[in-house]
């Protein structure tokens, strides 16, 4: 009977090894904040360069990009997640816009069975596989210190916000404070309550009254995002501030704020890697559906570039995505 229980073991084997076929073709959604900076095109990228490595291995991906125009339409991006759920699609990376709003879509998706991966910005639910981020707490801290390092620790300072329930800038614009009161208590803080908004346009008007207001007798600047850091750089240049006369920190990249850099009106850049997010985004989204451990809190890493280092290699890398190679 031995011999046969054996010989039965291994057909049963070979057929499976012959019945089982390639693996299933996945479809996965990456849904970005908004479509429009240069953060989510290096978003993209990332994730294309996930999708087309995974292929190589032998792993079929069907890639979705797909998110809201604009960072403040809520309502877009809940209707997005909840049509993939719909669709009953893989698996989402999702990087929310609201920290709430997003909430319960994610949380239907689970109990759907679409796994959910969280990148830039955090969500108030636990039913996410991984949150892969910037530590954006920690950005915020870096901002303070570069500014507080232009500025000698004194003089007047502000911080335009750039919109109620994104948790990502609202982390950000909470380490730039506490670090400013509990490390360099000889700045004041002349005004931290205002909000430019989700695009460039609506954060220069908020610039201009702010400079209108403090311009006279400011010293130095903290904005928290890309479109609040651009739409302030044109309001400074436009009031004849920039250039050193107001000393001026922003957070995230781009062929504007990088060039401001090269002629001194921005003097500090804080800079995630929008890329990496992309790329382990997907890749660990894949992971966890083909039954592997993922890490559940990625810290993509977060540094100062300045007028003095922006030329570096491994900045210059970072602040240059290769866009054109994952994006045409």
């Amino acid at each position: 009977m031995k011999p046969i229980f054996l010989l039965s073991l291994l057909l049963s084997f070979f057929v499976s090894i012959l019945t089982a076929g390639p693996a299933k073709k996945l479809t996965i959604a990456v849904i970005p904040k908004g479509t429009s900076h240069e953060f989510w095109k290096s978003i993209h990228a990332g994730a294309i360069k996930a999708e087309r490595e995974s292929e190589a291995e032998g792993r079929e991906i069907n890639l979705i990009w797909k998110g809201p125009l604009r960072e403040d339409d809520r309502e877009q991006q809940v209707q997005v997640v909840e049509n993939f759920i719909g669709r009953r699609i893989d698996g989402m990376v999702l990087a929310p816009l609201d920290s709430q709003a997003l909430a319960g879509p994610v949380e239907t998706a689970h109990r759907a069975g679409i796994p959910v991966v969280i990148i830039d910005s955090g969500l108030n639910t636990n039913k996410i596989i991984s949150y892969i981020a910037t530590d954006n707490y920690k950005g915020g801290q870096l901002a303070a210190d570069r500014l507080a390092e232009l500025l000698g620790s004194k003089g007047k300072a502000l911080m335009l916000r750039c919109q109620v329930g994104s948790a990502s800038t609202e982390e950000r614009e909470a380490g730039f404070l506490n670090q400013l009161r509990g490390r360099h208590p000889g700045i004041e803080i002349v005004s931290s309550d205002q909000h430019g908004g989700a695009t460039r346009d609506t954060a220069y008007r908020a610039s201009q009254n702010l400079l209108n207001r403090f311009g006279r007798d400011l010293d130095g600047i903290f904005t928290p995002n890309e479109s609040t850091s651009v739409g302030m750089l044109l309001a400074m240049r436009d009031a004849g501030l920039a250039n050193g006369r107001v000393r001026f920190v922003g957070f995230d990249s781009g062929k504007q704020l990088v060039g401001a850099l090269k002629t001194n009106d921005l003097e500090g850049l804080i800079v995630q890697n929008p890329f990496m997010m992309g790329y382990l985004g997907v890749k660990t989204l894949i992971d966890h559906i083909d039954g592997k451990t993922v890490d559940p809190w990625v810290d993509t890493g977060v540094l100062t570039v300045t007028p003095d280092n922006f030329e570096d290699p491994e900045i210059a890398k970072l602040l240059n995505p290769p866009l054109e190679k994952y994006l045409n």
